[in-house]
């Protein structure tokens, strides 16, 4: 009987161990960029948590593990678009990483911890992105007389991963160009640092959604004063 009593309490001592050691696995995953911009306020995830967002949308992922003397651990980020990690697209060994989003659907981020000394692992649960399709809207007009309403001119757009923009006048001459990286910024209705008359302007938009949907504009944009 004290032997069985013995083996009892050995047992229950593995179990709270190894649920003890799951517990501190929490990993965080930080927002960076979403929709080519930075967020206006920091955002954090952990893991178990779904974020859904435009592309490109970039994350900070860190193990968020406190440093223990003399325990050497292996690090093991997996990428899937599978919710069962039946196919993983990418694997990274390092404690933190970073990873930009730039198609659309859904995605699955994990970590795996491994006691190097022993070989004993442990897994996260999962991180959940969600990439949205993408949109592009182009207004055909706006005003650029100093009221501060509709002074710039700006397209709408979610999930792009490439864009470029050139303004001509009637005569073909380029008259203003912008692309992803300041996609925000827009056109003010300047040329070579003057504004320019009132009238029927040429837009040329070339873009690419994240969902794989092209688009090619080619309008009129009128500028009233």
């Amino acid at each position: 009987m004290q032997i069985q009593k013995y083996i009892y309490i050995v047992c229950s001592f593995l179990v709270l161990s190894v649920g003890v050691a799951h517990a501190q696995l929490d990993p965080i995953a930080t927002l960076i960029q979403e929709n080519g911009a930075v967020p206006d306020e920091p955002f954090q995830m952990s893991a178990g948590d779904t974020y859904t967002g435009s592309a490109p949308l970039e994350f900070y992922f860190s193990a968020n593990m406190p440093n223990e003397e003399g325990i050497q651990l292996r690090f093991e980020w997996n990428f899937s678009e599978s919710a069962d990690f039946s196919t993983i697209f990418l694997t990274r060994f390092d404690e933190e990483t970073t990873y930009t989003f730039d198609k659309a659907g859904s995605f699955f981020v994990r970590l795996q911890v491994t006691n190097v000394d022993d070989e004993t692992s442990d897994v996260s649960e999962t991180f959940v992105i969600q990439v949205t399709e993408s949109e592009l809207r182009i207004p055909n007009a706006f005003s650029p007389n100093g009221d501060g309403i509709n002074d710039i001119f700006q397209v709408t757009y979610k999930s792009l991963v490439k864009f470029d923009a050139t303004v001509f006048n009637r005569w073909g001459q380029k008259l203003y160009h912008w692309n992803l990286a300041n996609i925000d910024q827009g056109w003010d209705g300047t040329a070579h640092g003057k504004q320019v008359p009132a009238g029927v302007y040429y837009i040329v938009v070339k873009a690419l959604g994240a969902d794989g949907v092209v688009y090619n504009h080619r309008g009129d944009i009128n500028i009233l004063r």
